[in-house]
C-alpha cells in the first residue's frame, strides 16, 4: 500500500474524481464506426486509466481500447508498486517505443498522436499528425519543445475540436501536410 491506501481504494478515488475530455466519447465512437483503432499510450498505469475511462465511455468500450502504459503489481499484503514498462525512461514508459512498430508495417497507417506534456516528447517526432492539447494555464512543455525542435503540430482544446481535423484527413479532404501547413 502506498501511503496506507490499497490500490483498489486509489483506483476508486481516481475513477470518481478525474474527469476526462468529454469530446473523447464522440471521437472514440466515430473512430469505432470507421474501424480506426484507438490506442492509449500513457505514462500512467493501465488499470487506473481503464477505470477512469470506463466512467466516460462505459466499461465495455473501455475494455475494447488497447492501453499501452505502465502496470501495477499488487502483493498479497495489499501493498502495491508501479511496474514500469521502460524503467530506464524518466517517465517509466518511452512512448516512442509504443508507436515505432507501426512504422515498420508493410502499409503503415497514418499515425494521429495526441499529447499534452513532457512524457509525449519521445513520440512527438514519430507521429504523422501530432495534436498538442492546449492547457488551461497556457503552459505546455510539449508545444514549447515542438516549436523549438521544428516539429509541426496542431494545437487542440479538446477532442471535439480535433475530430473534424481527423475526419478531414481520413476522408481525403485534406492531407496531413495541408493540415500542418507544410
Amino acid at each position: 500500500m502506498e501511503a496506507g491506501h490499497t490500490f483498489e481504494e486509489c483506483k476508486e478515488v481516481l475513477r470518481q474524481n478525474i474527469k476526462l475530455d468529454p469530446g473523447f466519447k464522440k471521437f472514440y465512437a466515430w473512430c469505432k464506426e470507421q474501424d480506426i483503432p484507438v490506442i492509449i499510450v500513457s505514462s500512467g498505469m493501465a488499470p487506473l486509466i481503464r477505470a477512469v475511462l470506463s466512467n466516460l465511455i462505459g466499461e465495455e468500450s473501455a475494455n475494447e481500447i488497447e492501453i499501452i502504459a505502465n502496470d501495477v503489481t499488487i502483493h498479497p499484503d495489499d501493498k502495491w508498486e508501479i511496474k514500469y514498462r521502460h524503467p530506464s525512461s524518466g517517465f517509466g514508459h518511452d512512448k516512442s517505443q509504443a508507436i515505432l512498430p507501426y512504422r515498420d508495417l508493410a502499409n503503415p497507417p497514418t499515425l494521429f498522436f495526441f499529447g499534452d506534456g513532457v512524457s509525449d516528447i519521445s513520440a512527438a517526432k514519430h507521429a504523422d499528425l501530432l495534436f498538442v492539447k492546449v492547457k488551461g494555464d497556457g503552459e505546455n512543455d510539449l508545444s514549447s519543445y515542438c516549436t523549438r525542435e521544428g516539429i509541426k503540430h496542431v494545437l487542440f482544446e479538446d477532442f471535439s475540436t480535433a475530430l473534424p481535423v481527423v475526419q478531414s484527413v481520413v476522408a481525403g479532404k485534406k492531407t496531413v501536410a495541408e493540415v500542418l501547413g507544410a
